[in-house]
């Protein structure tokens, strides 16, 4: 039988909707608009338009990867981050809301004080790195992730923006920098779920995301207390690092900086009000 567009549609958008998705209606859109490269307006000005039985058959197939809980970024291959387009695949962690908190944060502060070399480590998607690139004139920027699967994705979507002077490199945090190189920033989002919590996520994340990006071993606070430890010595005079916190870890990381003897600590707040930020400078 065949099926016009907007039928595709409502059979996308039912079947979601049975398996509690919650915005099946506009998940179901995004996936008729990767399938068919058409916009919502298209589907309402030709809702009549017959479509192709493989056409329909693609539709379906991804809305039943999506009733399995993969995450919708993931079947279409991108998510928006900062006004930019990533490409993401399960090799990198997706994009979130929260991590722009940080960009903006780091933006703000390259818009009153001088920053030529950055250092972005646990990079991932390399949005975080991108975006910096995309809007600051930063000079220098490195990406670093023990993945080189992620890093291939970086490389693309460093591409895919057109920014350009970002210097990818496969490290485990800066085993493989050397002790000369400093910079006046560090900013990462690392891995800060607790290992034992990683079972209670949504099904979309534990099952999907990599574990890597997110397991912040014992109590969370690992990747922090190494970055804030080690990345002394990586610092210029008065540099600071910019880290993204989970929303009840703000008090514990300002902990981890004070033992380190680091100043000037702020914590800084997401648009929800949670904790999201801690930065502090480091230790004369």
């Amino acid at each position: 039988m065949e099926k016009t567009l907007l039928q595709t549609y409502y059979d996308g958008k039912n079947i979601l909707e049975k398996h509690k998705i919650e915005i099946g209606k506009k998940e179901a859109m995004m996936l008729l608009e990767e399938v068919f490269n058409c916009s919502q307006i298209e589907v309402l000005t030709y809702p009549h338009q017959i479509v192709l039985q493989n056409q329909y058959k693609e539709y379906m197939d991804k809305i039943n990867r999506r009733i399995k809980k993969e995450p919708i970024q993931y079947i279409i291959g991108k998510q928006s981050f900062m006004d930019l387009e990533f490409k993401v695949n399960p090799f990198v962690l997706i994009p979130r809301q929260d991590t722009e908190t940080l960009v903006e944060t780091v933006i703000e502060y390259t818009q009153h004080n001088k920053v030529n070399h950055v250092l972005d480590l646990c990079t991932g998607s390399g949005c975080i790195a991108i975006s910096l690139g995309y809007y600051t004139n930063i000079n220098e920027i490195m990406a670093i992730d023990i993945s080189q699967e992620a890093l291939e994705v970086a490389k693309e979507n460093a591409i895919l923006n057109q920014v350009t002077g970002i210097e990818f490199i496969k490290s485990d945090l800066f085993q493989e920098l050397g002790t000369h190189q400093t910079v006046d920033m560090i900013v990462s989002n690392p891995p800060y779920i607790p290992s034992l919590v990683i079972e209670e996520l949504m099904c979309d994340v534990k099952d999907y995301e990599p574990l890597l990006a997110l397991d912040g071993k014992d109590d969370g606070l690992y990747f922090y207390k190494k970055i804030i430890k080690e990345g002394k010595q990586f610092l210029k005079k008065e540099g600071y690092i910019f880290f993204e916190i989970g929303y009840n870890q703000g008090k514990a990381v300002q902990e981890c900086f004070e033992l380190e003897g680091y100043d000037n600590i702020k914590i800084i707040k997401d648009l929800m009000g949670l904790d999201r930020i801690v930065c502090a400078r480091k230790p004369i």
